[in-house]
């Protein structure tokens, strides 16, 4: 069997194409997520601390100096607040999962608790059974 046909049967599996459907849709749904923290969650909590951006909060290690057009110099921080806002971004996430996790449990455990039916012989013999109690 050459590469190329064993690379397609890989990849037209079932499987893999699942996986890939799946990393399109959570890469759509860490956007809105993304977008959902920055322009909805985050401002309201900016507003309630005082007007306080949390993805502009930083600790300077070493401040920026562009005095010189020649020679400028970056700055150096550590930016906690965009780690604030990633986090806050992974709890949604998460939460999201779990709902959705927790939902398909609940499904495939409706599916375990229904009683499958007998098999035919197996219903066949219990009605020869009953009708032979019943025989007068």
């Amino acid at each position: 069997m050459s590469m190329i046909s064993e690379f397609k049967a890989f990849a037209m599996r079932g499987n893999v194409i699942d996986l890939a459907v799946g990393v399109v849709i959570g890469g759509a749904f860490g956007k809105i997520v993304t977008s959902l923290v920055d322009q909805i969650i985050m401002p309201p909590i900016g507003w309630l601390t005082g007007g306080i951006d949390f993805s502009a909060m930083k600790w300077v290690l070493k401040p920026g100096d562009d005095s010189d057009p020649k020679h400028k110099i970056a700055e150096v921080a550590i930016q906690y607040g965009a780690f604030i806002n990633t986090l806050i971004q992974f709890i949604i996430i998460a939460f999201a999962i779990f709902m959705v996790v927790k939902a398909i449990n609940k499904l495939s455990r409706k599916q375990e608790e229904a009683p499958a039916a007998p098999p035919a012989d197996v219903a066949l013999l219990t009605e020869i059974r009953d009708l032979l109690k019943n025989r007068p």
